[in-house]
């Protein structure tokens, strides 16, 4: 009993790690705004996959990761659906570290809040998956505030859902892959290092580099986008062996509400009360969907919708 208290202890702290440092990532690449975002992007899949490659030949696991390459290598749809994985979580990290530099701070945080949102609607349109009323009811909610959002900021908030789009589509395809986090990971960016590299070959060869072996500033934090990518990647994927479902569930709120502090108070992004409420509505739905799953909701549903007995 001792032993099951501790492994959820170090669980909860791997998986806060992970999600406080999600969650301040915006403060790193606030510090590269003067790099262009493509540069960011390309470095960061680079390193990302440099620093993988050593934790896994640190930690003598790079015989098992060459093994499952191999044998999804010999499968064209898993192959598919891991290249896939891979534009998409591009595409994703793209958008983020654009928003981040762009001032759009509010909007990213928003993307990640209706993540979970995103993800079940997915599976009930993809996987045939089922909505619970209190499911829908969150949906319903958020929806409400996403639309209100749209009416505060006067445009489609276009940045939260292609964030949210792009990872529950990336989250959908990992599913149907079924490999380990980080395998999958070191994967994915050794297979998107065949862009990368090339475009940061071009970018030196026509000088408009921001990466020089001089170990500049600039040059070290590049190196370190790598690092900052896979270590919450790592935290999180010891938190949530360790812990129930719905614990992560909670937990993964903290990440966009540190977000959307960094926006509001230290990058001074604009934050009205209409915002707020329609924050409040969507946090409202949030809340909903969390607590759908625990035993007094269940319950509670099974009263509504149990059908009337004659008498």
């Amino acid at each position: 009993m001792q032993s099951l208290k501790s492994d959820r202890s170090a669980g909860v702290g791997y998986a806060v790690g992970a999600y406080l440092l999600w969650g301040i990532l915006p403060v790193y690449w606030k510090l590269l705004q003067h790099v262009p975002p493509m540069q960011i992007l390309a470095h960061r899949i680079s390193w990302a996959f440099a620093f993988l490659l050593s934790l896994l030949l640190i930690t003598g696991k790079f015989a098992g990761f060459w093994r499952e390459t191999m044998q999804i290598a010999r499968q064209p749809r898993k192959l598919a659906a891991v290249c896939v994985a891979a534009i998409t979580l591009n595409i994703n990290w793209g958008t983020y570290i654009w928003a981040v530099n762009n001032n759009h701070i509010v909007q990213t945080s928003l993307g990640y809040y209706i993540n979970p949102l995103v993800s079940v609607l997915l599976g009930i349109l993809i996987l045939k998956e089922r909505l619970s009323l209190w499911q829908l009811a969150a949906f319903v909610l958020a929806g409400i505030g996403v639309f209100s959002l749209t009416l505060q900021f006067g445009a489609f908030p276009w940045i939260a859902i292609l964030l949210a789009l792009t990872f529950g589509l990336y989250g959908l395809f990992k599913k149907t892959v079924d490999i380990g986090s980080i395998t999958g990971l070191t994967l994915e960016t050794l297979l998107t290092c065949s862009f990368a590299l090339p475009y940061l070959a071009y970018v030196s060869h026509i000088g408009s580099s921001q990466f020089g072996f001089n170990l500049s500033s600039t040059s070290l934090l590049l190196i370190g986008a790598g690092a900052v990518t896979a270590t919450p990647l790592v935290l999180f994927s010891a938190g949530t062996k360790r812990l129930p479902l719905y614990v992560v569930g909670f937990l993964q709120y903290i990440s966009p509400t540190i977000a959307l502090l960094l926006g509001v108070l230290v990058y001074h992004e604009p934050f009205t009360q209409g915002h707020l409420l329609s924050f409040a509505v969507i946090w409202l739905g949030l809340l909903l969907f969390s607590l759908s799953k625990t035993k007094p909701f269940i319950k509670m549903e099974e009263k509504i919708v149990q059908p009337s007995v004659g008498v």
